[in-house]
């Protein structure tokens, strides 16, 4: 009796596992991006189940809050994680009277959203500037990853987790490529890549918690929610919610885009680091 209700469950998870996939989840996600064009949070209603949704890490309403508000959108991009069921997407809006980039990540249960996290940035957060955002991510190549070139989602997660480790611990090495850069809000952080090693300004003592990750081993890409401590000075050490996009190919970091909603002191950064000139990215 106990093996054959044992055998009935794990076939219960499989049907459930396999009911999420690229197409349903993809589905959500352009509903997603559709709403937020038209300012209709009731228009993705259908794809939601009691949902949970935060923007900024506080809680919010999808009624009230950035997707009921009608936004013209330059430009999207979604990746899709039937792992864990969940999805990334990344809009930038440039109108001058109204310019956002917004961040959301959705984890689905039963093919309906039940969490939603938004983080939301605009003018007056750190470094902010659509127009400029939008200019480096036009001139980079997020095609998907050839199937004999992919990397496993090990490898991918490894990438954006040894990132973060190493603002604790300076022996860990980061897996970087060219460019050897990072874009905050709309600036270009340059470093120096020899071999492996991207030389930038790097903390040594903090611990990046609370990490959220989507994967998208067909894209190569990883997005990673976070608690980032000691970015808004007037917060302590608070952890400030974070949203951290890396492309992989390779194995190693190509592309890296942070976003901020705060207006906070980075001890880590400094002004030769930043480069405000759009130069051609490799």
């Amino acid at each position: 009796m106990f093996i054959s209700t044992f055998i009935a469950f794990l076939g219960i998870v499989t049907i459930s596992h396999a009911q999420c996939t690229r197409a349903i989840i993809k589905s959500a996600a352009d509903a997603y991006v559709a709403a937020q064009s038209s300012g209709q949070a009731a228009d993705f209603s259908t794809f939601t189940n009691n949902v949970n949704y935060t923007e900024n890490e506080k809680q919010a309403s999808l009624t009230t809050g950035i997707l009921s508000k009608p936004l013209k959108i330059d430009h999207s991009r979604s990746i899709l994680d039937t792992t864990i069921c969940g999805t990334f997407t990344e809009i930038i809006v440039t109108d001058p009277a109204k310019p956002y980039v917004v961040a959301t990540r959705m984890l689905f249960t039963d093919d309906k959203v039940t969490t939603m996290e938004s983080i939301v940035t605009t003018t007056g957060d750190w470094a902010f500037n659509a127009t400029s955002y939008l200019s480096y991510v036009a001139q980079e190549n997020w095609d998907p990853i050839p199937a004999d070139k992919r990397e496993i989602r090990a490898v991918i997660q490894a990438a954006g987790d040894a990132y973060f480790n190493r603002f604790n611990n300076t022996s860990v090495v980061v897996p970087w490529g060219p460019p050897c850069t990072r874009i905050e809000g709309g600036i270009i952080v340059r470093g120096t890549l020899t071999g492996d090693d991207c030389v930038m300004v790097w903390p040594s003592t903090i611990v990046v918690t609370n990490r959220r990750y989507i994967i998208d081993e067909e894209a190569g890409t990883v997005d990673i929610f976070l608690g980032f401590p000691g970015l808004d000075r007037s917060q302590g050490q608070a952890p400030m919610p974070d949203s951290h996009l890396f492309r992989v190919e390779g194995g190693k970091i190509k592309f890296f885009y942070i976003q901020l909603p705060e207006v906070p002191y980075l001890v880590f950064l400094v002004s030769h680091d930043i480069e405000d000139e759009r130069e051609t990215r490799a």
